[in-house]
């Protein structure tokens, strides 16, 4: 499967475009001004304890306080609460938990009371981004995520992904990992450690050992509450996550940001830094890849699939809800049954990648077309449990109701994508009145006999409208070329999505914006 990876910079955010197969199945978006992030870890202050929920609120520091439960606080919450004390005092045998005592762990039926009081320091760490009006969910089991491993502060266990499968690959790295893991920390092997060899995993090891003694300095002069350790960039964690053999190209439109992943790729796999390509061209990186186009195609309350089958998406605060409609799907010789199989199997591929498009969390309801064989249903269920394989979301899906009703939970650790493909009527600009389609032509035909005879520019580049384009260029001769002749000046056209239909720009030979 091909993959690549394509990144957008604005000055508010970065949008960070997955595809595979020249396709987009994920669409992240990271506030530059961004809050709590998942893996974030905070020296938070104890703002409420709350009996009834048996948890507290903390105060970070952010717009929103996080919520900890006390099921949240993991049994070796009490070995964290020495620890911050003494690395707070300048006990540099924190970075390395060398001869660190284990507390006695916290009982499972306690009370936050007992454990937590208002005005308190505690450190935590974020499992769930804000979502609408609630904060950030928080835990005390703090860990640190690298590409092969996960360090696990206060324990001695070596775990191995599930998805590790050989026998022996599991018994080799889990020696390994009790061979080169220092005293007072656990480790978690990731899938992406099979096969790999001693040196990459030290390394990979060395290098969380090392954030964690950086977050243990910190907490000597850090003033709460504060963030005291922050996770990778969203660009940065999903380039760790995700890069493998299968990755192709990554392309960025900002230089610090490409420089920034270079220097990171060059520390996890020096062989694939020059996969990390700069876009240098004029038309935005969104347009040139047809991104653009595939986001407002896919987001939206109705997505349409090519055979004509189309689905409704609508999202509640509790559940997320999908209805599949057959529309004019309709394939000669085929009974009633077999269609709405096919109909149902197109949309349970569309639906795989709508969940992941979208980040949809929670509880997810889909109502396919009826179907009354049971061998029918089963094998949706079968399709739909392959299709969702490559969800790296934890989720679980449940056969077909007798109402024909699938149901789906996933993994919400942040908040669903979305995205505005409505405009503002390019006609009316919301006013309610129409002014001709042809006024704008004669508007640019103005402003380009002012910016020739006046200003005395020789070319001009206009961003119009993909529609406006082929009017200009039309015929033979065509008005571009027609006004090229008329007012002796160079004009070059380039077509944007991103344009109303009456919006259009000129800019001169520097790629300089002109106001006319």
């Amino acid at each position: 499967m091909n993959k690549a990876l394509v990144i957008r910079s604005t000055a508010e955010e970065v949008e960070i475009a997955l595809l595979e197969d020249k396709q987009l199945v994920e669409l992240h978006r990271e506030k530059k001004a961004a809050t709590a992030a998942v893996g974030d870890i905070y020296l938070g202050k104890v703002k409420k304890i709350m009996p009834g929920l048996n948890a507290a609120f903390v105060e970070l520091g952010d717009e929103k306080d996080g919520f900890v439960h006390y099921l949240d606080l993991g049994p070796d919450y009490n070995t964290v609460n020495r620890y911050l004390r003494q690395a707070m005092n300048g006990d540099r045998n924190m970075r390395t938990l060398t001869n660190m005592k284990q507390e006695e762990t916290l009982p499972k039926l306690g009370n936050m009371s007992d454990v937590l009081q208002q005005g308190q320091l505690v450190l935590l760490q974020v499992t769930k981004e804000p979502i609408s009006t609630k904060g950030p969910k928080l835990t005390g089991d703090l860990s640190l995520a690298g590409r092969y491993l996960v360090l696990v502060p206060f324990g001695n266990k070596v775990s191995i992904s599930q998805k590790i499968k050989g026998n022996e690959e599991r018994s080799r790295l889990r020696r390994l990992m009790h061979s080169i893991k220092p005293e007072g920390f656990g480790v978690i092997v990731r899938t992406m450690a099979e096969e790999k060899s001693v040196a990459d995993l030290d390394a990979d090891l060395r290098t969380l050992c090392e954030r964690w003694g950086a977050l243990t300095d910190r907490l000597k002069t850090v003033n709460s509450p504060q963030k005291v350790l922050s996770e990778l960039s969203k660009t940065t964690a999903l380039l760790r996550d995700i890069l493998s053999d299968e990755f192709d190209e990554v392309y960025c439109d900002n230089e610090e940001l490409y420089e920034e992943m270079r220097q990171y790729i060059r520390s996890i796999a020096p062989d694939k830094e020059n996969l990390v390509k700069y876009y240098k061209m004029e038309t935005p990186i969104f347009d040139q890849f047809g991104i653009s186009r595939d986001i407002r195609r896919a987001f939206g309350r109705i997505v349409t699939i090519r055979s004509g089958v189309y689905l409704y998406v609508e999202h509640t605060e509790a559940m997320h809800v999908i209805d599949v409609n057959s529309g004019n799907h309709i394939k000669a010789g085929s009974g009633q049954e077999d269609t709405a199989l096919q109909v149902n199997m197109e949309s349970a591929k569309e639906i795989a990648r709508q969940l992941r498009l979208r980040d949809m969390g929670g509880i997810i309801i889909i109502d396919f077309v009826d179907m009354n064989k049971a061998e029918h249903r089963k094998a949706l269920f079968d399709y739909m449990t392959q299709v969702m394989a490559h969800d790296k979301a934890r989720h679980t899906i449940l056969p077909l109701s007798k109402f024909g009703l699938m149901q789906i939970t996933r993994q919400r650790v942040r908040p669903a994508v979305e995205v505005d493909v409505q405009e503002k009527c390019p006609f009316c600009d919301g006013t309610g009145t129409v002014r001709s389609t042809l006024v704008v032509v004669d508007e640019i035909e103005q402003d380009l006999r002012y910016l020739a005879s006046t200003q005395r520019l020789r070319s001009v580049t206009i961003h119009v409208h993909p529609y406006i384009n082929a009017y200009l260029r039309h015929g033979m001769p065509s008005m571009r070329m027609r006004w090229m002749w008329k007012y002796r000046c160079r004009v070059v056209l380039k077509p944007l999505e991103r344009l109303n239909l009456l919006e259009y720009k000129f800019l001169n030979s520097a790629g300089e914006e002109i106001l006319t």
